[in-house]
């Protein structure tokens, strides 16, 4: 697999944006939420006070650290991106595994040092790969600090917004994405209460991953008396800014222009031409707490849970199609001196093709003896074969007891008939199945259909195996390959040997992550201990979306994502039909 890299660190806005999550209840005159932070407030003064005084005033100056300085001496730090509230962020390295780590830095006497401590061991616990994981968190020699992942090759969403509004695909995608994960967090009791554009990487995949969960509100000391409510209203901005290339409010924000003042928050599709209706009314009723108000009085989504079920109501949005160019009309070449890699002259709209031309006939004595000679052993050979293939047939008869020549049945030409008319199946989309809510790797189910084997979708490590139930039922991932079609066969590749893997092809009814396994019909299963499983139907089966369940997982080594136990993982995945 391609190195999981790791995820950048929380780079500060200090253009004077809206933060989604400081305490967003207090409405103005024309009943739009603010929160504490306007533009030209400074951060400090905008989002903590003492005492009436600035926290800067109140807090210990961040530590001055140098690049080259070495943590635990193992992670070296190579480049300081934020230093704000008496905190530093940097981009480092762990000398350990060579890799690029981001880290957090704070004096251990900082006011909110014990906060950031338990915030990062917190979001550590989760091991939810749809966020950026926490690495390690440490106070050591008077300092703090908190290490994470690094995503080299992902893009920030601010960046993605710069470009333009989205297509209602992406959009789909970036608000399903989005709603599940934070979804799971706040069912484990973490919330993120600082979810800008800034906070969302998007993998070279199209997987969104989500960084600094409760650690970049604890880093600035934000705390919400709503947190369900504050990150629904997060995610609805975000899918707002998406859709109208605006942020929701009057002030500008994120690189992004605001809307015009006085104006309220009117919905995306009368913002800008062309807007998806459903993403419109879906970003309204997220944001219906904060003075909008939900499109057809539909009730509004007051928490992740909520507007993930919205999401999965709605008709799937699927890609838009690509567009390609027509090649040009194949034609024959000719390959006589003077005209290769060239079209034929011949006026026909079809290009015949092109006979040899003989040499002339030999007109000599010798040639005409030459001509009889070749003549005569060509008739001679055509005599010999006839021989042998009578002689042949007669002993095969012969061989096989039949009494009369007359009476040998024909056997089949090919036993293996319609295995020649199999295509392969192309993959349109791919979603992780877990109906217990518990997820392993969905930002990268992608991995398992890009034609790379190198790379992969993993499970978790599982303490008791081969046979995950009763502790869980299996692991899979959704498949979608378009159009009704007739799944006859399947090969999964498999990063994990040994022992045994039982995987099973079912056809379902939609592109879910929780339909139930009971309204599936099975087509095929198979067990193996090597790399590869294949798996035949009976009778082919006519489906759109094709399941991939693994039930039973071998025990393997540890390595550098995982440790020791009853793991898989797939690398690639090809369905024929």
């Amino acid at each position: 697999m391609a190195e999981r890299s790791t995820a950048a660190v929380d780079v500060a806005d200090n253009s004077g944006d809206k933060p989604l999550t400081a305490k967003a209840d207090a409405a103005t005159t024309d009943g739009t939420a603010q929160a504490e932070d306007t533009k030209g407030a400074s951060p400090e003064d905008a989002e903590n006070t003492n005492g009436g005084r600035p926290l800067s005033e109140a807090i210990p100056a961040s530590p001055d650290l140098h690049s080259g300085h070495k943590l635990a001496g193992r992670y070296r730090l190579e480049e300081c991106v934020t230093r704000l509230d008496g905190f530093s962020s940097w981009r480092a390295v762990d000398e350990k595994l060579r890799r690029a780590v981001g880290v957090h830095l704070l004096p251990a006497d900082h006011p909110r040092a014990r906060s950031v401590l338990a915030a990062a061991r917190s979001s550590a616990l989760l091991g939810d790969p749809r966020f950026v994981q926490v690495l390690d968190a440490v106070e050591e020699n008077d300092l703090v600090y908190v290490v994470h992942e690094w995503l080299p090759d992902a893009t920030e969403l601010t960046a993605l917004l710069a470009a333009g509004p989205m297509e209602a695909h992406d959009a789909y995608q970036l608000v399903n994405q989005l709603s599940q994960a934070m979804a799971a967090a706040h069912r484990e009791g973490l919330a993120h209460l600082r979810l800008t554009p800034g906070a969302v990487l998007r993998s070279s995949t199209g997987q969104y991953r989500i960084r600094g969960l409760a650690v970049n509100a604890a880093l600035r000391g934000i705390t919400a008396e709503h947190p369900l409510r504050t990150d629904t209203e997060a995610i609805g901005a975000l899918l707002y800014a998406a859709l109208t290339h605006r942020w929701p409010y009057e002030n500008d924000a994120h690189g992004l222009a605001g809307l015009p003042k006085g104006l309220g928050l009117i919905a995306p599709d009368q913002v800008r031409a062309g807007v998806h209706r459903g993403l419109s009314e879906l970003a309204m009723r997220a944001l219906a707490n904060d003075g909008a108000t939900a499109s057809r009085q539909e009730p509004p989504c007051t928490t992740p849970d909520e507007l993930a079920r919205a999401v999965a109501t709605m008709p799937r949005i699927l890609p838009p199609e690509p567009t390609f160019t027509a090649p040009p009309a194949y034609q024959r070449t000719t390959y006589q001196q003077g005209t290769y890699g060239r079209p034929s002259s011949h006026p026909s709209a079809v290009t015949q093709p092109v006979m040899p031309v003989p040499p002339p006939p030999l007109q000599s004595r010798a040639g005409r003896a030459l001509k009889w000679t070749v003549s005569a052993l060509l008739i001679a050979a055509l005599g010999l074969g006839s021989w042998q293939l009578a002689e042949t047939l007669l002993d095969r008869r012969g061989s096989a007891g039949d009494p009369s020549p007359t009476q040998g049945t024909s056997e089949p030409a090919d036993d293996g008939k319609g295995k020649a008319d199999q295509k392969p199946l192309a993959i349109k989309d791919a979603v992780e199945y877990f109906p217990d809510g518990k997820a392993q790797d969905p930002g990268d189910v992608g991995l398992t259909h890009d034609g790379d084997p190198a790379t992969y979708w993993r499970s978790k490590t599982f303490v008791d195996g081969p046979q995950l139930a009763p502790f869980k039922q299996g692991i899979g991932i959704m498949y979608e390959i378009g159009a009704d079609q007739k799944v006859s066969a399947a090969s999964i590749g498999l990063k994990f040997t040994g022992e045994r893997t039982r995987i099973a092809l079912y056809a379902a009814d939609s592109l879910s992550s929780s339909a139930p396994l009971s309204s599936m019909k099975k087509i095929a299963d198979t067990e193996t201990t090597g790399s590869t499983a294949t798996l035949e139907a009976k009778e082919p089966v006519s489906t759109r979306f094709v399941l991939v369940w693994i039930t039973d997982v071998p025990r393997s080594p540890a390595d550098s994502y995982s440790r020791d136990g009853y793991k898989q993982g797939v690398t690639d995945v090809q369905f024929t039909g």
